[in-house]
């Protein structure tokens, strides 16, 4: 199965759909994205769609609330916080500072920007 994002104003992923496969392959069998396009713009008249893939073709697989930024060719995750910024390389979030690796669970604290040991 193919995923395509459904992309709105800003960038902004709508929703994700599923495609079988065969949607996407040519007359030879060869796949393409092209092909998964159009056959979503026929289906729903809606213009922007783009494959998310979780093999690495393109940064991160989308969710609903990502956002595609074109000039990264990468979905992106809605920022969990204000002090956390964009790892250009992953296009993930990372807090500023890194979290504990000592096997147990925290959660960020904004206020303090700290982790926290989740209890």
């Amino acid at each position: 199965m193919a995923s395509f994002a459904k992309i709105g104003l800003n960038g902004k992923v709508i929703e994700v759909n599923s495609l079988h496969d065969d949607v996407l392959k040519d007359a030879k069998g060869v796949s393409s994205e092209d092909l998964g396009i159009k056959f979503l713009e026929n289906l729903t008249g809606w213009a922007v769609w783009k494959q998310t893939f979780t093999d690495g073709k393109r940064k991160n697989n989308a969710s609903k609330n990502y956002t595609y930024d074109e000039n990264r060719d990468a979905f992106i995750p809605p920022k969990p916080f204000n002090s956390w910024t964009l790892n250009e390389t992953t296009c993930y979030w990372e807090a500023p500072v890194v979290t504990p690796a000592d096997g147990k669970v925290y959660t960020w604290n904004e206020a303090t920007q700290q982790w926290d040991l989740y209890e």
